[in-house]
């Protein structure tokens, strides 16, 4: 009889209960999983893109059309999804703008090349091809951007505010370009042009009023503190003062819970009381005997310090928050000073005027003509605390484009039209390419015209008869700069004559990410899923043997010592 062969055993590799989807199937999963994405953002692309309203678990309601912040409060959890999260905030970190338009490009990118993954066409060939075009659509930017002349200051402002104003084309705060367009690139101007540090442009927020009661404050600006009595009699205008910045707490120590002091006779009491007045006093002489007429601590400055300062014209804020702080110190020179002793002149700074001013409903303190760093601070106002954040997040997108402009200096065409030249580029490069690349390059330029597509659909015009004028538009000489008109009667226009302008790294940043993106999903054939990566994630492992010194000496009487 003969014998069968040997049974193999089940190999098991993965815990019980783990999900692993691999394959064709897993890779169309994955495309359409950022095909929902880019579904969600389209209607927030240009000029006439709608707002969305995000409500969260607490019932905290938040309007904005920023990409990076729909998909920051969406919380998205599948995997393949999050590679659009993380381009659309590495592009707002980098550029500021155009958050929208990445995720919007990758999507379209792997919606182009589905057909040819359902048909077998190998995914590294498409990557491939993906990097290709990538590159020759990064050339052709640097070949055709426009550098502006830094020489001329009136032409480079006009060059600024034209970049602030497209920034803010698609935000809610559109109807006032002009006012908020000058208010950005005065911000950037005001700083140092060597380093143009974002963070030294605070923005404050105070509720009332209309958008044009928003100001710019050459200088620094916080919220008043919380203060005790004695500070109305204290001076609330100086020119060219003295001003001490503390890390150090000036006011009488109350006991700690739970503390026994024990004396022999009253006395003993008086002069434990006695220290600790003379203690503060010691302090309060010592920043007396430094000549500051401004004195700000990140710690409370109590009442008897408070009176103190007053009764010698001395302003004092206590609590000041740390990022002010920070400015401060900054803007007028010296350093935060962690004890009273040894002040000397170098640790204290200066600016040309300190005065406490009514702005709305809160009072605050500004120091203007900072001799150290350029800083600057921006009070916005307005009606509806989510319409204020949403027009912090639009100046923030506009500074960043400003910033951008000011270090490069190169500027496109918005609106579609440098994504129509680059597609007509890309479609001529790729014909004269034998083989499947040609598919892949083609598929890539048909993908770069969502961005113009996009605009029409969201402004109410006919995407299909707009594209058409403008694919034989730039098929010209004269059409390189053509793009989408959303007020015109033709639906098209010269958008550089138009003053549509972009500085050329935001594209190139937009770009490039989005075929990153689309390369890397492409590149991914397998999903393995921890079952426990489905719940929420639970908190720290204890120490190994904590369970068992738990359980020593259950059901027993602790041993004497």
């Amino acid at each position: 009889m003969q014998r069968g062969l040997p049974m193999q055993p089940t190999v098991l590799l993965l815990r019980d209960g783990t999900d692993t989807s691999q394959g064709k199937g897993q890779l169309l999963s994955n495309i359409n999983a950022c095909l929902a994405i880019a579904e969600t953002l389209s209607s927030t692309l240009g000029p006439r893109g709608m707002d969305k309203l995000i409500v969260n678990d607490r019932g905290e309601a938040q309007i904005t059309n920023d990409g990076a912040t729909i998909l920051k409060l969406l919380e998205i959890v599948h995997p393949a999804a999050k590679v659009l999260v993380d381009i659309a905030r590495a592009q707002d970190a980098e550029v500021g703008d155009g958050t929208t338009s990445v995720v919007l490009l990758a999507s379209q990118m792997l919606k182009e090349v589905r057909g040819y993954i359902e048909e077998g066409l190998s995914p590294h060939i498409i990557v491939k091809g993906f990097r290709k075009a990538a590159l020759l659509a990064l050339e052709r930017i640097k070949e055709i951007q426009v550098t502006v002349d830094k020489s001329d200051p009136e032409k480079f402002r006009s060059l600024l505010l034209k970049c602030a104003s497209t920034s803010m084309s698609s935000k809610l705060i559109h109807s006032e370009k002009p006012f908020f367009s000058n208010m950005v690139v005065d911000a950037v101007l005001t700083l140092n042009q060597s380093d143009l540090d974002e963070n030294l442009i605070g923005i404050k927020k105070v509720a009332g009023g209309g958008m044009q009661d928003s100001l710019l404050v050459k200088g620094v600006a916080f919220k008043k503190t919380f203060t005790y009595a004695g500070a109305e009699q204290q001076p609330k205008t100086f020119k060219d003062p003295l001003i001490l910045c503390l890390n150090v707490e000036l006011e009488l120590k109350a006991e700690k819970d739970n503390a026994e002091v024990r004396v022999d006779a009253v006395s003993d009491y008086q002069a434990i009381v006695d220290a600790e007045w003379e203690i503060i006093f010691r302090k309060l002489d010592a920043i007396g005997k430094t000549g500051a007429k401004v004195v700000l601590s990140k710690l409370p400055i109590g009442d008897l310090a408070t009176q103190w300062f007053a009764d010698r014209d001395i302003f004092c804020a206590g609590r000041v928050p740390a990022a002010d702080l920070k400015r401060v110190v900054q803007a007028v020179g010296g350093s935060v000073q962690s004890t009273c002793s040894d002040i000397r002149r170098e640790h204290l700074g200066t600016c040309a005027s300190f005065n406490e001013r009514q702005i709305g409903g809160e009072r605050y303190n500004v120091l203007e003509g900072c001799p150290k760093a350029k800083t600057c601070t921006l009070i916005l106002r307005g009606g509806a605390e989510q319409f204020i954040e949403e027009v912090e997040r639009s100046l923030h997108d506009a500074i960043m484009v400003v910033k951008r402009a000011v270090k490069n200096g190169d500027v496109v065409a918005g609106g579609g039209a440098i994504e129509m030249d680059l597609s007509a580029h890309i479609r001529a490069k790729g014909l004269e390419i034998a083989g499947k690349q040609q598919l892949v390059l083609i598929a890539f330029a048909k993908a770069l015209e969502v961005i113009p597509r996009q605009i029409c659909d969201n402004a109410g015009l006919d995407a299909t008869d707009v594209l058409n004028k403008l694919r034989m538009r730039h098929n010209t000489k004269e059409g390189l700069w053509a793009g989408v008109d959303v007020d015109g009667v033709e639906g098209w226009r010269d958008n550089m004559e138009a003053f549509v302008w972009e500085p050329s790294l935001v594209k190139i940043n937009a770009i490039s990410s989005a075929a990153e993106a689309a390369a890397l999903i492409l590149s991914v054939d397998e999903t393995v899923k921890n079952p426990q990566s489905e719940g929420p994630a639970p908190g720290p492992r204890a120490p190994p043997g904590t369970a068992q010194r738990a359980l020593r000496g259950r059901g027993r009487g602790m041993p004497r010592r």
